[in-house]
């Protein structure tokens, strides 16, 4: 079977890759530099399920940092790389700009060069629904994304042009993914479904930008991590969109779905929503089911019922996450 390189794959998405490239008899290479941008309790959790798995290889390091970049390139002979290290967050990234830039940039730029060198020909990179603010709905994927809302999606942008050139001036098979929304058990604090399960089944007014009618088109992890490694086949160079695929869901309706799973009642405290944040989303995924063959399979319903139950099963580490 296969080696696969999977970038921070302490993260959300990433680990469920791995566990899914692991089941299915690959050996997968994890990277990681475990950073604060939010509780590493949980991504040290979601590494210790990898760890358990004898197939899992664990290499500390920084898509940064090229050396030792090319120190894991020498190290193993990868059929592809799943470049899923990055700084996520649109809020955040108007903070710290120059950060995102060099990891989401520079960071991406040092994978690809590593491919180029050792002849790792296959690439997936993760991108963002963040670079549609300003075309209509449903996205997809021909649209111009000319106007990125913040320098989460500036840098996403540009990750998706270095991808184009490496694939242009060195042959790289490279395929870039547009996500949309992922949630999930174990999922990011710092998103609103980990906030919301957390806050109501805690008895904490719920913080809510704007007046909950922003909607989104909501993915189960699960699907996000299938079609994933479905785009690892050879197609030359595309942009492809992980969503949804259904009407954008409100943030109001998720709540009533936390509520129902947990049977309590949220409080909510209002705040002005952000500027930098889209009204809606919501993917066309005619691509992802013509190229991959992929279309969700987990309904949100379900999906926010099986978050909810790994919420209550891992309460003692929801309880001491920072959100």
């Amino acid at each position: 079977m296969a080696t696969y390189l999977v970038t921070g794959a302490a993260g959300f998405i990433a680990s469920k890759v791995s566990e899914r490239l692991l089941a299915d008899g690959h050996t997968v290479v994890g990277l990681d530099n475990l950073n604060d941008y939010y509780d590493v309790r949980l991504k040290e959790w979601r590494l210790a399920q990898l760890r358990a798995h004898p197939a899992f290889v664990w290499h500390p390091g920084d898509i940064e940092d090229l050396p030792a970049l090319e120190r894991v390139f020498a190290a193993h002979r990868f059929e592809a790389v799943v470049n899923l290290a990055a700084r996520a967050g649109v809020r955040a990234s108007l903070a710290e700009p120059e950060l995102y830039r060099r990891t989401n940039i520079e960071g991406a730029r040092n994978v690809l060069e590593c491919q180029r060198k050792f002849g790792v020909r296959k690439h997936v990179l993760a991108s963002s629904s963040s670079l549609y603010a300003g075309c209509p709905m449903p996205f997809t994927e021909d649209a111009p994304v000319e106007s990125p809302q913040s320098p989460y999606a500036e840098t996403k942008k540009q990750a998706e042009l270095l991808a184009r050139e490496y694939h242009r001036q060195h042959g790289l098979d490279v395929t870039m993914l547009r996500y949309f929304t992922v949630f999930g058990p174990a999922g990011r604090p710092d998103m609103a479904p980990f906030r919301f399960i957390k806050w109501i089944d805690e008895g904490t007014p719920i913080t809510l930008f704007g007046d909950g009618s922003q909607a989104r088109d909501f993915t189960y992890v699960d699907d996000i991590a299938r079609g994933t490694v479905l785009a690892l086949k050879p197609l030359g160079c595309e942009v492809i969109n992980l969503g949804g695929g259904r009407n954008p869901m409100t943030l109001l309706t998720v709540i009533g779905f936390i509520e129902q799973a947990l049977g309590k009642q949220a409080r909510i405290a209002g705040q002005p929503p952000s500027s930098a944040d889209m009204k809606e989303t919501w993917a066309d995924i005619a691509k992802a089911q013509r190229l991959l063959g992929w279309a969700p399979q987990i309904t949100a319903e379900e999906g926010f019922r099986r978050t909810v139950e790994w919420h209550v099963a891992n309460r003692d580490l929801v309880r001491s996450v920072r959100v």
